[in-house]
Formats: C-alpha cells, sequence, structure tokens
C-alpha cells in the first residue's frame, strides 16, 4: 500500500485525485503495474490509477488474465475499476480508503462479489485507511 500511496502523490502533482494503484505478481513481490489517476493530465475519463495499472500489468505479462495478481489502490474503486479488476480476473483487492459515496467493492455497490459475475476477487479492505483518507482529505480542502 505503501508504493500505491507514492503513486497518489504523483497524481497530485499533476493536479489530478491522489489515487494510486499498483498490480502485484502472483507472489506478491514484483510489480508488474503501478498508475496514478491522469484524467486531468490526459483528459481521458477512464484515466483511473486502478484502469492504468491494470493496463500496464497486462502489457508486462503479455496477456489480460492477471489471474494470481493482486491490484492494490489507496480508495475503493469505482464501478468502472471494479469492472476492470473482474474483468482482468486478479484474484484479490486491497484497498484502503473506503468510497461511500461511489465505492463498488462493498460500500455503495458490490460489483466485485457479484454471483452474477464469473469472476469474484477476495477483497481486503482498510490497509492504511487512515493514510489513504488522509491524503484525499488534504487535497479536497486544498481545494
Amino acid at each position: 500500500m505503501r508504493l500505491a500511496l507514492e503513486q497518489a502523490e504523483l497524481a497530485v502533482r499533476g493536479g489530478d485525485v491522489p489515487v494510486g494503484a499498483i498490480v502485484l505478481s502472483d507472489d506478491g513481490r514484483t510489480v508488474l503495474g503501478a498508475a496514478h489517476n491522469e484524467r486531468e493530465a490526459t483528459g481521458d475519463p477512464t484515466a483511473h490509477a486502478e484502469v492504468l495499472a491494470v493496463r500496464r500489468a497486462a502489457e508486462r505479462v503479455g496477456q489480460w488474465r492477471l489471474s494470481g495478481c493482486t491490484l492494490v489502490v489507496t480508495l475503493e474503486p469505482c464501478t468502472m475499476c471494479a469492472g476492470a479488476a473482474v474483468l482482468s480476473r486478479v484474484d484479490r483487492i486491497v484497498y484502503g480508503a473506503r468510497d461511500e459515496k461511489a465505492g463498488a467493492a462493498g460500500s455503495l455497490w458490490d460489483v466485485v462479489r457479484d454471483r452474477r459475475l464469473n469472476h469474484r476477487p477476495e477483497v481486503i479492505e482498510g490497509v492504511l485507511a487512515e493514510d489513504c483518507a488522509a491524503a484525499l482529505t488534504a487535497f479536497f480542502r486544498a481545494r
């Protein structure tokens, strides 16, 4: 999670909401993809940290299936990012701060554990939650 927090700091430098994400290999030792929000920098509404990290990990491993991998993100994924995690077949999602307004991994919705889908990653929430929430709070207070 500390690596994801470092990515979140990079988002702030680019004027974006401080969300960072990494994708870890199946043994948890190798970062396959790392990213931060880049919506403001790119003008791309899909440039969320999770989507970018998943894309980079898939490119690195040479396939879209990220079975065995872990997505680590500072903020609970939104519906788009939760969908990307499910479709990429990551085994688990680890996130820090809950997102009561747009979270789709248990808060507002629970896309990742929807029984109608063919893949349901494990969800681990609250890892360094206070640190993750503090970065978001500081960003929005400054605005």
